[in-house]
């Protein structure tokens, strides 16, 4: 299984000013995989220390000689560590905090070792004001496959190496193949474990299972971090969002978890699951003027999940209606369809660039808006209707903008508005705003 991180650890590996490595991520992204499949392609070899449960490491930890470290990490594993020709993984550091602090001291003492941490990223952020070590390391966050990972993990590198050319017109005579990819895609999502289950075995049964025990293992992860009374409104949140999602308007209404519900009741929970790595928050923007992030309001927000197929699951989406024909795309008000873009453009470029806008009455929304040279409003629709007054309507006021609506119709350049196909979200997205 190809991931496009891969790419940047060979980068961080060649980089003289290398730091120590945190690989960030929510459970179950693949990053000890991809981590160990890192080392079996560009080391001599690979010591693995998994962290959890592991009276040893728990010991080593006494103080920070690395000389001393290195020499435990050896006797621990049973590997020589050369500089350079040796990967060192510490994998869920978050069990040893000490672990996480100790690489302030390989950057300093002992830059010539190559050492790479993973942890669950909830756990790496509770220490992040506690002996953290800021400055001393590089970070990279991997995210759930997004859909031309999966292409890749399909096997369908022609398709791919087509969509990189950005020759997005000729495309269109593929778009129906893509298309039932991207229905798969739909039903699966990004869950490593769920994608290699599924193109071994083709069971579609097997894979809601599998996406329902992540969804169990993330729930129960709930009461291992948190204070008892805050559980209870975790659980509130994460039940929420699929109903939020279904809305017409999707900012993240705090009435309809219960009624009455206040920010302030409920913001911790927010902020947990975000931790986690188990959703995103998109902030609303009051103007659409360049620098974006002068502009926005963090009090109003639309909540996604972490991963597709997960939010699939969690509505017990049927797999015959996800698979066969184009209504997945419209169903639920076009929520799966909103997460998929929302996905491909915080898997590439993180959550911190994309936004949604409405006017100052909220009679108008623009589904997400980021910028690069100019400001881009962005338009999802679930259909191949192209009439759009909210777009239409934005742009005849901001000459300076120029759209980008995605949709189930053909590759098009109309004047300030280019259509652009679903399954060519990702690429398009590479191509404007990286």
């Amino acid at each position: 299984m190809q991931r496009a991180l891969f790419k940047d650890l060979v980068k961080w590996k060649g980089n003289p000013e290398r730091k120590p490595l945190v690989l960030e991520g929510a459970r179950q992204v693949g990053k000890t995989w991809l981590l160990k499949e890192f080392g079996r392609h560009e080391y001599s070899n690979v010591v693995y220390i998994n962290c959890d449960g592991n009276p040893q490491m728990q010991l080593l930890f006494s103080d920070y000689d690395t000389s001393r470290l290195l020499r435990g990490f050896s006797a621990i594993s049973g590997e020589i560590i050369q500089p350079h020709s040796t990967l060192i993984i510490l994998d869920e550091v978050q069990e040893v905090p000490e672990a996480l602090t100790s690489l302030k001291y390989f950057a300093e003492n002992a830059p010539d070792y190559h050492i790479a941490v993973a942890g669950s990223l909830l756990g790496l952020k509770m220490h992040a004001d506690t002996g953290y070590p800021v400055g001393k390391t590089d970070s990279f966050k991997l995210y759930p496959l997004s859909f031309s990972e999966f292409l890749a993990a399909c096997g369908k590198d022609v398709l791919l190496e087509m969509i990189r050319e950005h020759d997005f017109a000729n495309m269109n005579a593929f778009i129906p193949q893509l298309t039932d990819l991207l229905r798969q895609y739909y039903y699966t999502g990004g869950m490593p474990a769920v994608v290699d289950y599924y193109l071994r075995t083709q069971d579609l049964g097997g894979v809601r299972r599998l996406q329902k025990d992540i969804i169990t293992d993330y729930e129960r992860d709930f009461s291992k971090h948190t204070p008892p009374s805050v559980i209870p409104r975790i659980f509130a949140v994460w039940n929420s969002i699929p109903s939020q999602l279904a809305k017409e308007n999707k900012k993240f209404i705090y009435g309809s978890i219960r009624k009455g519900a206040r920010a302030k009741d409920y913001e911790s929970a927010i902020i947990w699951l975000k931790k986690a790595g188990l959703i995103y928050t998109i902030n609303c923007l009051k103007k659409l003027e360049r620098p974006l992030k002068f502009y926005e309001n963090s009090n109003s927000f639309k909540i996604f999940m972490v991963d597709l197929g997960l939010l699939g699951a969690m509505v017990d989406s049927r797999a015959d209606e996800v698979l066969i024909g184009s209504k997945v795309f419209s169903d639920y008000k076009g929520s799966f369809t909103e997460q998929y873009v929302a996905q491909q453009f915080i898997s590439t470029f993180g959550d911190s660039k994309l936004y949604y806008y409405t006017n100052d009455n909220s009679t108008l929304e623009i589904d997400f808006v980021s910028e690069s040279d100019k400001v881009y409003p962005i338009e999802v629709k679930a259909e191949t209707d192209l009439r759009s007054k909210r777009l239409s309507s934005v742009l005849n006021r901001n000459p300076d903008l120029k759209g980008i609506r995605f949709s189930m119709s053909p590759y098009i350049e109309q004047d300030r508005l280019t259509n652009v196909p679903l399954p060519l979200v990702e690429e398009y997205l590479r191509m404007v705003f990286d």
